[in-house]
């Protein structure tokens, strides 16, 4: 099917230029003569066109004008536009090609000289486009090929983590939760502005994801421990302690294999970091107040209040309210006194999770959250 030929207007008051350069244009353009500026933008309410040729001194609105008008136009902004003037002071050029003109042809101009200007240009505008094109295409298909990345990379790490919670039999359910109250507490914190440089750093989209790795070193625990029905001795506690260091340097060693290190970068201070203590008492490097990073500050409130209100072999689930309690109790010795602010603020959300995912659950006296 030929294409359809393309259309340039032709903007000048006098009527010889008008119909001569009609002429010199009609066999290779579909023309539209436009004997002002004014009537010109009440034809671009019905066409637009590839090119526009507008004369400088017009009767009405000047060329400059015109010009000045279709810029302001997001809808006529793009439109390249050829300045045919008699004028051909530097002065008159350069403030034609300031306000956006991408060529000036002086008169008289050869036709030959004029066509094969139009031709130039027009060309190079359509390359433009496909360039355009091309580009947004390469974006969305980028887009499309990171969303995918992101979706193999949260399912690699919900296997790995469900496979470290088939194996712990006591916790089930505690990654989802956690996962959870984790996200109340960082939603908070971006909306209340707190701690709002450090969370401005993070890759949101991985955060979350990431945090069900935070028991992983606990592959490397015996089942002998990591089952036992009953509290651990001193000596299996110890061994316990150990799926920190364990789960961060299974998550280094992917690291240094992959170049993808976003996603895997939470996940290993969750790992390491989750239950050191704001006083330092925690494990396992003794991290005191801020030297413990966000992240680990952050999923301690999260696993401590579920560890709270689930059962365990060795005990019954903790009401709501008593966790609530606990938690408070914990402020500027285990837990950031900042974050248990934020943890108070939201514990009705947090017991409406714990409720719905813990049918174990007793209910609480007096109320939800106590």
């Amino acid at each position: 099917m030929p294409r359809e030929r393309q259309i340039v207007m032709l903007v000048d008051d006098n009527m010889a230029n008008l119909t001569a350069t009609k002429l010199m244009l009609r066999d290779f353009y579909e023309v539209y003569p436009i004997p002002s500026g004014e009537k010109m933008f009440d034809i671009l309410e019905k066409v637009t066109p590839d090119l526009v040729l507008l004369d400088v001194e017009m009767s009405g609105m000047s060329g400059y004008q015109v010009l000045e008008k279709l810029k302001a136009d997001a809808k006529t902004q793009d439109i390249p536009v050829i300045f045919l003037t008699a004028k051909s002071d530097a002065g008159s050029e350069l403030r034609g090609l300031s306000l956006g003109a991408i060529d000036y042809i002086f008169k008289p101009f050869s036709p030959v000289l004029l066509r094969k200007r139009i031709e130039n240009h027009l060309l190079l505008t359509e390359q433009k486009k496909q360039l355009k094109d091309y580009n947004d295409n390469l974006q969305k298909m980028v887009k499309q090929r990171t969303e995918q990345v992101v979706e193999l990379q949260n399912a690699v790490l919900q296997t790995v983590a469900e496979l470290v919670e088939f194996r712990d039999d006591t916790t089930g359910g505690h990654i989802a939760r956690t996962q959870r109250y984790l996200e109340l507490l960082v939603d908070r914190l971006i909306q209340e502005r707190i701690y709002e440089e450090e969370v401005s750093r993070w890759n949101q989209e991985f955060l979350i994801p990431s945090a069900q790795l935070h028991d992983v070193g606990k592959i490397g625990i015996p089942d002998s421990i990591l089952n036992k029905p009953g509290r651990l001795t001193p000596d299996e506690f110890a061994i316990m302690k150990k799926h920190t260091t364990i789960g961060k340097a299974a998550i280094d060693e992917i690291m240094k294999i992959t170049k993808e290190h976003d996603f895997l970068a939470h996940a290993g201070i969750f790992a390491y970091t989750h239950h050191e203590k704001w006083d330092g008492s925690g494990y396992p490097s003794g991290l005191k107040g801020n030297a413990i990073p966000l992240q680990g500050r952050l999923m301690a409130v999260a696993d401590v209040y579920d560890a709270l209100i689930a059962a365990r072999p060795y005990k019954k689930p903790m009401s709501t309210g008593d966790a609530k309690r606990i938690m408070l109790e914990g402020k500027g010795s285990h837990f950031d006194p900042v974050l248990a602010d934020l943890f108070d603020s939201l514990s009705e959300e947090f017991a409406r999770i714990a409720k719905t995912c813990n049918s174990e659950m007793p209910e609480t006296p007096g109320g939800e959250a106590g």
